[in-house]
């Protein structure tokens, strides 16, 4: 079966589909100055615009993993979580602790989904 790599470069490719499960990663991209809540509309967004690259949309969302850098906003993450998924499409997640490499990030977010029919094989 084909490994579909989306974007590749030397150290990662933006998404990655095998199988018609697709895994990637975000972060805040455009402010990293905005606060929890402002970094986590920021991942959504940029999740829904991966999520498109591989014809997928967020009720598709199988799994979650949290890296959340103070679990003090962990309430406002969960606001924006909650008013993002569709009713009865959250997916399983988990959240965990984490020192991330630059410190004006808040939180990141790696998302494993189902694919669209093109990348099911």
């Amino acid at each position: 079966m084909k490994i579909h790599r989306i974007n590749p470069c030397k150290r990662w490719s933006d998404i990655t589909v095998f199988n018609g499960i697709g895994t990637f990663t975000e972060i805040a991209d455009s402010d990293t100055s905005a606060d929890i809540k402002g970094q986590v509309k920021q991942i959504f967004e940029q999740a829904e615009a991966s999520l498109g690259l591989i014809d997928s949309d967020k009720s598709r969302v199988l799994a979650v993993t949290i890296y959340i850098t103070d679990f003090a906003n962990f309430e406002d993450l969960n606001e924006i979580w909650d008013e993002w998924f569709p009713q009865d499409c959250a997916p399983s997640r988990a959240c965990v602790k984490a020192e991330l490499v630059n410190p004006q990030l808040l939180v990141e977010m790696t998302f494993t989904v189902v694919a669209g029919e093109k990348y099911q094989s």
